[in-house]
C-alpha cells in the first residue's frame, strides 16, 4: 500500500484520537516503527495490522472507522489538499459526482504510482446514482462513502448515501439526493487562501 495512504490513515487517527492513541495501535500493530514515510510502499498486511490494532484499540467496526477516515480526508483543518483537488470537479455536487470517473487519473498525475480505486458513475435518475469502485484492497467503498458524506455537505446537499457491499472487487454505493439546496455550502475559491 503507498505510503500516503498508510500516512492518511496515521495523520487520521492521531488528528482525530491524539498521539497517545496512534501510539498505542502502533505498539498493538508491532510494525517496529511508529510513523509511515509519505512516499514508500509498504506491505498491505502492515495497513490492515494499524486498522486491526484502532479498531480493536478504539472500539469501533472496521467499516465506521474507514468512513470516518474518508470524512476526515475532505473536512479537517489539517487536511485541506484533498478537499481543494475534489472541489476542481465542479460547481455543483451533480457536477463534482460526474468528475469522480476522472480522479484516478488526476491522482496519478500528481503521484504517479498511487493506485486510487478506479471510479465509475451511473445516472438513474436527475438524483439517483450508483458509484462503482473497483480496486485489489475492500475497504476504500466506505472511506469514498465519507468522503461523499463531507462532499455532500461542503456543498450544501442532503444526500442518502449507502454502501452497497463488495462482490469481484467493486465496491457500490448507491447515492440519493434529497435535496440540493439544504443548507449554505462551504467558502471555495480557486486560489489557495494565505496570510
Amino acid at each position: 500500500m503507498h505510503g500516503l495512504i498508510n500516512r492518511s490513515i496515521q495523520c487520521f487517527l492521531r488528528d482525530t484520537y491524539g498521539p497517545e492513541a496512534w501510539n498505542a495501535i502502533m505498539a498493538a500493530a508491532d510494525l517496529g516503527f511508529d510513523s509511515f514515510e509519505a512516499l514508500l510502499i509498504y506491505d498491505i498486511a502492515q495497513t490492515e495490522a494499524v486498522l486491526l490494532a484502532a479498531c480493536e484499540h478504539l472500539g469501533k467496526p472496521r467499516d465506521m472507522l474507514l468512513e470516518d477516515l474518508g470524512t476526515y480526508l475532505v473536512s479537517h483543518p489539517n487536511v485541506q489538499a484533498p478537499r481543494r483537488l475534489l472541489r476542481f470537479g465542479g460547481e455543483t455536487f451533480v457536477e463534482f459526482l460526474h468528475s469522480l470517473d476522472e480522479l484516478h487519473d488526476r491522482a496519478r498525475l500528481a503521484v504517479a504510482d498511487l493506485e486510487l480505486p478506479l471510479l465509475d458513475l451511473h445516472d438513474h435518475s436527475p438524483n439517483a446514482f450508483t458509484l462503482r469502485a473497483t480496486h485489489e484492497y475492500p475497504g476504500f467503498g466506505q472511506v469514498i462513502v465519507g468522503v461523499l458524506r463531507a462532499m455532500a455537505d461542503d456543498y450544501g446537499v442532503l444526500a442518502l448515501l449507502e454502501f452497497q457491499g463488495r462482490r469481484d472487487g467493486v465496491e457500490t454505493i448507491s447515492i440519493e439526493l434529497l435535496e440540493t439546496c439544504f443548507a449554505e455550502g462551504r467558502d471555495f475559491a480557486l486560489s489557495a487562501q494565505t496570510g
